[in-house]
């Protein structure tokens, strides 16, 4: 079993309050990805890992008010947003795993391999592969499924995943066979 982990797709991320304009490339891509993990839900969760802040969050302090819980900024962009099956996890730190019942809900499905696509590459994806790694996941990094603010902070995260914790990084390509 597979789940596909789209991660801080959110309006305040794309176009919102800290828009990264190189994010709207990879919608595209990761609509396929939805697609083909939605048309295989026997072997694929899908599963949504997103921003959803409380006023005193301490990352706050880092990036400013962004993906306020309840906010439109916190919301999937509507190209990529969640259907039923899927599943919708709110966090409020960089990791994916870090208090959201993420490895209770992949263990309770049997996942085993993480196809992690999203923002950004050097900073939620490398503390949510860090997390899955430390737990024995197998993770794939699809290089033209994610994205970072720089293409140098997008290269260097790709090249921490693939060094530091084994991830697999591939083209989409590959996942959609």
């Amino acid at each position: 079993m597979k789940a596909l982990v789209v991660i801080d797709m959110l309006n305040d991320f794309v176009t919102g309050k800290i828009a990264n304009p190189r994010a709207e490339r990879i919608i595209p891509t990761i609509g396929a990805l939805l697609d083909r993990a939605r048309a295989d839900r026997d072997r694929w969760l899908v599963v949504y890992a997103n921003d959803a802040h409380l006023p005193n969050d301490f990352e706050l302090k880092v990036w400013g008010e962004h993906a306020m819980a309840g906010t439109e900024g916190a919301e999937v962009i509507p190209e990529l947003a969640s259907v039923k099956g899927d599943f919708v996890l709110p966090k409020r730190t960089y990791s994916s795993f870090h208090e959201t019942g993420l490895d209770d809900l992949l263990r309770q499905f049997g996942v085993r391999t993480l196809v992690l696509t999203g923002q950004h590459t050097n900073i939620c994806l490398r503390h949510t592969t860090a997390d899955a790694f430390f737990r024995g996941y197998e993770v794939v990094v699809p290089r033209d499924a994610v994205e970072a603010i720089s293409e140098e902070d997008h290269q260097a995260g790709l090249a921490y995943l693939e060094s530091i914790y084994k991830a697999s990084i591939v083209g989409t390509e590959s996942l959609l066979d």
